[in-house]
This record gives C-alpha cells, sequence and structure tokens, in this order.
C-alpha cells in the first residue's frame, strides 16, 4: 500500500490576499484557481521543490481562517530561506537552534503558522 500526502487545507478569510501572500510573499506555485461549482473556489498552490502541495479557497470546509499551525517547510539552508524569505516580504522569525536543527516561524495574513526547518543535505562519506 502506497499513501502520499499530496495536498493539505489552509482555511483563509481572504482568498485573494493569501493567495498574494503565497505565490508573492513565499513563492508557492499557483497550480490552478478555479471555480468548479458557484461558491466554491478553489485555489491550488505548491511551495517550490515540494511534491505536498496546499488549497485555499471558498465553500470548502469549516476550519477558522487562521486556525491552522505546525506545518513544517524544510529547506536545506536556513540562513538562505530566511534570506530569501525576507528579500520577499515574508515576516519570518529569527532562526533558532534547538538541538541540531534550525528553526523559524512565520504566520500568513489570517494568522495560519509555519515552521521553517532546516535540514542540511547529508554528506557523502
Amino acid at each position: 500500500m502506497e499513501l502520499r500526502l499530496e495536498v493539505v487545507q489552509v482555511p483563509v478569510s481572504d482568498v485573494d490576499r493569501a493567495k498574494a501572500f503565497y505565490t508573492d510573499n513565499l513563492g508557492f506555485v499557483l497550480d490552478h484557481d478555479v471555480e468548479h461549482i458557484p461558491g466554491m473556489r478553489v485555489v491550488q498552490l505548491t511551495p517550490p521543490g515540494s511534491s505536498c502541495s496546499i488549497v485555499i479557497g471558498t465553500g470548502m470546509n469549516s476550519m477558522v481562517p487562521g486556525s491552522l499551525e505546525g506545518l513544517q517547510l524544510v529547506v536545506p539552508d536556513m540562513e538562505a530561506a530566511r534570506t530569501e524569505l525576507l528579500r520577499r516580504g515574508a515576516p519570518i522569525s529569527e532562526a533558532q537552534d534547538l538541538g541540531g536543527f534550525a528553526f523559524a516561524h512565520l504566520s500568513d495574513p489570517d494568522g495560519n503558522r509555519w515552521v521553517i526547518q532546516e535540514i542540511p543535505p547529508k554528506k557523502a562519506r
């Protein structure tokens, strides 16, 4: 059996504002923005290099905007990632070393909280 997590819904109050944040500030790729049926808008976005996407929109779930927390984006180089995110205007925290792994935090305009985790590539032996 194979089970792959490929899409996570993120609850937002303003789809256009969130779409701009995820594409402009975080650099996510816009996969599609469609209204399947009246009142149900689906915007799918994928972080660069990820096989898992997020979906924002209307008419899909009953989650409270801003209630999601703990999704982690993994990067090979925290300093480079923070530099790029700050250049794009993302509100990312300072990095903290928590036992050999660096972590930083950010929130989208609704308050959904994300963790950026550094996992450097394994060195060849």
